[in-house]
């Protein structure tokens, strides 16, 4: 099983880019491709609930649990 992040898919919805909502929370555009190309090992909460805020989602829009 693996988890997935589904961000690519949100910001693709909401039209906004990697880039600004980097900007908008605060975090390295660095980071955000991490979690945006599914290489993340791990997430903190803070950083989950500010993508959640930025983007007017649920935790459940961002991630995806998959078979192997």
């Amino acid at each position: 099983m693996a988890i997935h992040v589904k961000l690519d898919a949100v910001l693709l919805e909401r039209g906004i880019t990697l880039t600004e909502l980097a900007e908008r929370i605060g975090l390295t555009l660095a980071n955000l491709s991490v979690l945006k190309t599914n290489k993340a090992r791990a997430v903190r909460f803070s950083t989950l609930d500010a993508l959640c805020r930025e983007l007017n989602c649920q935790p459940g829009d961002l991630l995806e649990r998959v078979p192997d």
